[in-house]
């Protein structure tokens, strides 16, 4: 494969800005006016965005579920494959960041804030409305489970493992720009440094800006929530969107430090903080049950995970699906350029193999037993007659988590704890966001301006602050479906190009291989052959 940097007139250096001109302009366009219409017509924006939800989770929910589900096969097979053992950047690169800051990052960045919104929310909701079986009972209790961990396991992962390990591949081991489009230079060549190339990024830039306002929005009124329950502070959208705006301040201090320095340090802390929190829960909590449900979960998950992980309601008739494994398919797929650009920012030098497993299943796992510690908890306090968490999820899922914590010890020292981490998450999520919308907006360029770093920082505050105040959770789920659906196409093209990437190289370094063999084996010849010769010199004198 030819290895090819972006052209340098390809880029457009405008009051200190370098920029690719064509997707920077055009992305920045539509979200402006996806930003402006939503302002003005926000008395109709939220029947506007029920509508185009219904829409589409109605028609293409089966074409979610299908993609999602080859995205895992795909990135499942390439990890036990022969191409497992390919390298990201080649043979001798060595990983810049230790494995356990490489786990830090990539699950801060992947799904922490949306885990802390929704890991005692959806499972409580799905227990008094299973898709099923009868709400309330333990059948109930056990099915929510099941489709908590199908919405926030290998699944979600397994997309971010297949974009993420795309783009890594290309841009490591290729010499090809951080740039969605550098994925698909195998099937159209040069051709992605034209228009094709730019459609593919714009579309990029917008799945990522909506999916992240999805996540920021719903962090936004958790925290709301949770200073209004511990210190009484209004939570109402004035405070909602002020808080966007300090914590988008402090995410773009963060973003101007960079990786190392901001991100890096953000998401070690992100994890220190969540690991005490969740050990406390644990030893103040029920201990031995928590330990009781991960394992029982996790296995009634792996049991029932052909059928739920393909059940589309073909029989039912109900619409169960659009409000839940839709939106959480959109969602992910919508995020997945975020995620799987800032993974692949920091994964050179690990394998195909290494990569995949270390991002499928550390993530997921920990994801499971967090799910089961605060979620399983909350459900168990209900069956025993305790519904004080359910009554929370049903008055408004933002104060689930603090009014979960209200009935352990310390209970406002973990109140304060949940702000805070909630806050980290906020702020790891909006920085790493922007390195990588600016990194798509500039033609691939790792390291951009500080202006432009800072102007998608703002633009990211923005547009969720605008879908907050134009139509809440609603236009915050319709945003990430609407951008998801296009995108899925995106990433099908995906699998068939790193498909005929990782090919070809093992293809050569397979004759590499058989040509140096080859060479020894002569080089053996010629050496018996000369000493034959010398013997037989010997022999005659």
């Amino acid at each position: 494969m030819t290895k090819k940097i972006i052209r340098s007139d390809e880029r457009k250096s405008i009051m200190g800005l370098e920029v690719n001109g064509p997707v920077f302009f055009s992305s920045s366009i539509i979200i402006i006016i996806s930003i402006a219409l939503t302002l003005i017509f926000r008395d109709q924006a939220e029947g506007y965005f029920d509508s185009i939800q219904a829409f589409v989770s109605n028609n293409g929910g089966w074409f979610f579920v299908l993609c999602v589900n080859i995205f895992l096969i795909f990135v499942l097979y390439l990890a036990f494959s022969k191409f497992g053992s390919i390298r990201i950047g080649g043979k001798d690169a060595k990983p810049e960041f230790k494995t356990l800051s490489w786990f830090a990052m990539l699950f801060s960045a992947g799904m922490g804030i949306g885990l802390l919104f929704w890991s005692i929310a959806e499972p409580v909701t799905h227990f008094l409305n299973p898709p099923l079986t009868e709400g309330g009972t333990a059948e109930a209790a056990q099915e929510a489970m099941n489709f908590t961990f199908l919405h926030w396991g290998f699944h979600a992962w397994g997309i971010y493992a297949l974009v993420g390990l795309s783009l890594a591949y290309f841009t490591y081991s290729h010499g090809l720009p951080l740039t969605i489009r550098s994925v698909f230079y195998p099937v159209l060549g040069d051709k992605i440094y034209g228009k094709r190339g730019d459609i593919i990024d714009i579309f990029a830039v917008l799945a990522t800006l909506f999916g992240l306002a999805t996540s920021l929005g719903l962090g936004v009124q958790q925290i709301a929530a949770g200073l209004a329950h511990v210190f009484g502070i209004d939570s109402g959208i004035t405070t909602q969107v002020l808080l966007i705006a300090g914590i988008t301040g402090i995410a773009t201090a963060s973003v101007v430090l960079g990786v190392d320095k901001g991100v890096k340090l953000l998401s070690e802390w992100n994890m220190r903080i969540a690991v005490l929190m969740l050990l406390m829960v644990v030893i103040l909590g029920p201990t031995i049950f928590i330990f009781q449900s991960f394992v029982q979960n996790t296995g009634s998950y792996f049991y029932s995970f052909l059928e739920i992980s393909s059940w589309t309601e073909s029989y039912t008739g109900n619409n169960w699906q659009n409000a839940w494994t839709v939106f959480y398919w959109g969602w992910w797929i919508a995020w997945s350029p975020f995620v799987g650009m800032f993974i692949a920012r920091i994964s050179k030098g690990r394998s195909i193999r290494e990569f995949i497993l270390g991002v499928l299943i550390v993530p997921s796992l920990i994801t499971f037993f967090w799910i089961s510690a605060f979620g399983s908890t909350s459900i168990h306090q209900a069956l025993l007659g305790n519904e004080t968490v359910v009554e929370a999820v049903d008055d408004n899922v933002a104060t689930a988590l603090f009014v979960f914590l209200e009935g352990f010890p310390f209970s406002t020292v973990l109140n304060i704890i949940g702000v805070v981490l909630i806050v980290g998450f906020f702020v790891t999520s909006s920085d790493s966001g922007s390195l990588v919308v600016d990194s798509l907006t500039s033609g691939g360029k790792i390291d951009a301006p500080v202006g432009q770093r800072i102007f998608w920082a703002l633009a990211e505050g923005t547009v969720a602050a605008v879908l907050l105040v134009g139509g809440g959770l609603q236009a915050l789920q319709t945003a990430s479906i609407v951008t998801g659906l296009p995108f899925a196409f995106i990433l099908l093209f995906m699998c068939y190009s790193l498909f005929l990437g990782v090919r070809d190289e093992y293809r050569k370094a397979e004759e590499k291989k058989a040509q140096k063999e080859l060479e020894s084996y002569e080089e053996v010849i010629s050496d018996i052959i000369k000493k034959r010769g010398k013997n037989k010199e010997n022999n005659e004198l």
